[in-house]
């Protein structure tokens, strides 16, 4: 017995020692923290140090990016806490719902979250982070030791490992020995496509809803085990602005609870103590509103917690000092503990109330679970869309565990069209996939399903439309009505005829997952076809746009092709119809002309300075992660001297371009000798109104519009701008089905426009996908805008020799998570 004591007591001493003599971010690292940036790999490595040193500190590695580079947390908290941490996460997750069994009220924990530096330049977010965490477990700080009693700390110290490491390796490589504050010096001059965003170029802070991206696809697993009642997300912005923190600007999205807002207001108040303290400049309440669902700050808020974005100024154009236009230097050394000060702020404020978190946490869900606060109680997607658009819908539902279900029995209900904008009866399938606000993410499935969002003012961020069924093209509806469902939703599987070797093999053209399946395909070398004309074979009927594999075209192949095909077919989720005779009941036979072979396209993308990063890195994302299709990559600087007849597909996404007129005649040859060229967005200004380009810009406003515009009152300037703009709405359009770019479109296709920026109709050219006099509109259009937007250009086609151009007038890649531009660019890419 004696020995035991005696071996605990070591154990316990050498814990002790190792916490007292732990070291600190100056003394670990080969820099003082602000002297230098920290590279990735050290930050690991110290936040490894420490939870090897100290036995407050649990760390986990929950992913890798895309560059390899691990993802990581750690649970900060006393060691009796850490010992209890599942029981202590199961029991929040019963609090919210999603877990079943009694809640323990003894662990009334308060659960804060940290994030740091989502955008990689914005790089004084990772480096206060070792600080942070240093001054929890800092043997020294008695107030951090409190807090820690009641409180499990989160951090994830850099949430854009690539972006963060891409903006620390280029900043060493290029900055003075000395730091230099002049903003013309190199080190403030960040090269494309800067440290902003993740490998793929997406901003990361845009993503949280739409999950497209690896790093928050594996984010959001630790999130929603979790459920935070407090999510911090640490930024910067203009080196010119001083410091930003809660409480947030209006517009509130209005099912954010008046808990929430107050709560906001308080952590303000707390962070203002420290900075009126220290003298530091700050604002709240102005620019950064909590609408958008896919930010670092309003995510959490849809599911409950408080989240906020704090902003320090300065960003990747300060380095490590940099003088800002009042003469004031910005240094990296202040802009860490400005973070580090709100940081530790937060987790304070946490933790002197934890149970008021604990208390609103569970009235929140309960609420939502009871009683849902919106307009709309269930959300109904017919079990009649194709069954890839389903299956990309549910995976995403599952990632946020939004709950769904079915009703075992027709049934009746009024409802919200999404694709007519009309209320009426509706009729609810055994089939259907029905989604009900009463369960815990009640808040969060009503902001993503919505058809409107309500604005209160219309000075907003980001986009303001987004709902679901328009981004994937479903067909829906919203009841106001509660529809219970019976049983767990399940996909109807295919019920195909068994060819062992088919005359040829026919795929409906219905989605992207169809388009997944195309190009392994084409990457296998079988050859496709593609119809332009409705058939019917076999008992089934296939529309324009079906996709047909004949054994005849493929008899090189031999017996392989039918091998080829089999494993193909295995890794695909939809329906693929074996046919048995080429002499079809309806239609053209399958020997007809009216099946146009497809060209396997040899892609080439415009990247580099001139391109907008986000737009390429969507475009990019589009072909290597969605479509598993290789392109290449070129620039400006060399297309000039590229052979472009190795490509027979050139996507120029948007940028700022000046196409000189030789380059332009190079263009026009190629294109002219069957060379497709795809523009996206701003890229369509480039080639609007030159010659042998169909697209022409819209008219001029009048002289009377202008003199009007003349007499505007400075302090309504602002307002007067948004009039003309649009910010991100949901638009309906026209779609002419009969043309290759429309085929599995169906009559309306709904485009989110990000800009104001209107072409007319095409003179010389197939108008595809247009608004009329009378859209649909989702989200903020100013009035002027909305006059300018009437009868224009979407989506174009212009035919010139044996290529064509297609105008994307909008971007069908936006953030990755449009599903149906997604589709829409797919036939583009290989139909025309």
């Amino acid at each position: 017995m004696k020995q035991l004591f005696l071996l605990f007591f070591s154990v316990c001493l050498i814990q002790l020692q190792a916490q007292t003599n732990l070291l600190s971010p100056d003394d670990f690292l080969p820099h003082n923290i602000g002297e230098q940036f920290t590279s990735h790999h050290l930050l690991v490595d110290y936040y490894e140090y420490v939870a090897e040193n100290s036995p407050y500190v649990q760390l986990i590695e929950y992913g890798r990016t895309n560059e390899g580079r691990p993802l990581i947390l750690a649970f900060v908290s006393t060691p009796e806490n850490l010992a209890k941490l599942e029981d202590i996460r199961l029991n929040q997750l019963r609090r919210t719902g999603l877990e079943a069994g009694e809640v323990d009220e003894a662990m009334d924990f308060a659960i804060t979250w940290v994030s740091f530096s989502v955008h990689g330049n914005e790089a004084a977010g990772s480096e206060s982070s070792m600080p942070v965490l240093y001054e929890l477990v800092n043997p020294e700080n008695e107030s951090t030791k409190q807090w820690l009693n009641n409180s499990i700390v989160i951090l994830d110290p850099s949430i854009n490992p690539d972006g963060y490491s891409r903006y620390t390796h280029w900043y060493k490589r290029y900055a003075n020995k000395t730091p230099n504050p002049d903003l013309a010096s190199l080190e403030h001059n960040e090269p494309w496509p800067r440290g902003r965003t993740n490998h793929y170029l997406f901003d990361l802070n845009r993503d949280w809803a739409w999950a497209t991206q690896i790093e928050s696809r594996q984010r959001l697993i630790q999130y929603n085990q979790w459920m935070p009642h407090v999510h911090a997300d640490l930024h910067e912005m203009g080196i010119n602005s001083p410091y930003y923190f809660a409480p947030a600007a209006q517009p509130y999205h209005e099912y954010i609870t008046q808990w929430q807002r107050d709560f906001q207001v308080d952590i303000g108040k707390n962070h203002a103590k420290y900075f009126d303290k220290n003298g530091w400049l700050y604002f709240t309440k102005e620019v950064f509103d909590l609408l958008y669902p896919s930010y670092g700050d309003t995510y959490p808020v849809y599911n409950g917690a408080i989240g906020m974005t704090y902003e320090q100024g300065g960003s990747g154009r300060a380095g490590r000092a940099g003088k800002n236009a009042y003469g004031d230097v910005v240094t990296l050394k202040d802009r860490v503990a400005h973070h580090t000060t709100t940081a530790l702020s937060t987790i304070e404020i946490s933790s002197l109330n934890a149970t008021r978190l604990n208390q609103n946490f569970v009235q929140y869900f309960e609420q939502a679970q009871k009683n849902p606060q919106g307009k709309y109680k269930t959300y109904v997607i017919k079990g009649s869309n194709p069954k890839g658009k389903l299956q990309r819908l549910t995976a995403l539902l599952d990632r946020h565990q939004i709950k769904y279900g079915k009703v075992n029995k027709a049934a009746k209900a009024t409802g919200y069209d999404y694709q007519t904008g009309e209320t009426s009866g509706q009729t609810i399938d055994a089939d259907d996939l029905v989604i009900s606000a009463y369960q815990p993410k009640s808040v969060l499935t009503q902001t993503l399903f919505d058809p409107d969002v309500k604005l209160v003012d219309s000075l907003t961020y980001d986009i303001t439309a987004w709902a679901l069924p328009y981004a994937y093209g479903l067909d829906a509806f919203a009841s106001e009505q509660r529809i219970r469902t019976d049983a767990d939703f399940q996909m109807t599987t295919s019920t195909n005829k068994n060819l062992a070797k088919p005359y040829a093999y026919a795929i409906r053209w219905q989605s992207i997952t169809d388009a997944q399946f195309l190009s392994s395909i084409l990457k296998s070398g079988i050859k496709v076809r593609y119809t332009t004309v409705p058939f019917e074979v076999d008992g089934a009927t296939f529309e324009t746009g079906t996709i047909v594999v004949n054994r005849a075209d493929n008899r090189a192949m031999g017996d392989d092709f039918f091998a080829m095909m089999e494993t193909l077919i295995e890794g695909y989720q939809g329906a693929v119809f074996p046919i048995s005779t080429g002499f079809v009941d309806k239609g053209k036979d399958l020997g007809s002309g009216t099946y146009e072979f497809i060209e396997t396209p040899k892609v080439a993308l415009i990247g580099g300075e001139s391109t907008y990063s986000n737009s390429f890195g969507q475009a990019w994302y589009f072909f290597e992660q969605d479509l598993d299709y290789p392109l290449t990559i070129l620039t400006m600087d060399n297309i000039g001297r590229v052979d472009l007849d190795e490509y027979n597909l050139l996507v120029f996404p948007e940028g700022n371009y000046r196409i000189g007129e030789s380059l332009q005649e190079k263009i026009e040859d190629w294109v002219s000798s069957g060379g497709r060229l795809i523009l996206i967005g701003a890229a369509n200004s480039a080639f609007a109104d030159k010659s042998g380009f169909a697209l022409k810009s819209a008219e001029e406003e009048t002289e009377e519009d202008t003199m009007e515009d003349r007499l505007q009152a400075y302090g309504d300037s602002e307002r007067n701008y948004v009039s003309s703009t649009t910010p991100g709405a949901i638009f309906s359009t026209q779609v002419d089905t009969t043309h290759p770019l429309g085929y599995g479109i169906g009559q309306t296709y709904f485009t989110l426009k990000t800009g104001s920026r209107t072409y007319p109709y095409l003179e010389n050219g197939w108008n595809v996908s247009y608004i009329n006099k009378t859209p649909i509109t989702k989200g903020f259009v100013g009035t002027k805008a909305m006059v300018d937007l009437q009868q224009s250009l979407v989506a174009g086609v212009q035919n010139k020799g044996r290529g064509a151009v297609v105008y994307f007038i909008d971007n069908p890649l936006y953030r990755g998570f449009w599903e149906q531009g997604k589709f829409l660019f797919s036939n583009a890419l290989f139909f025309l």
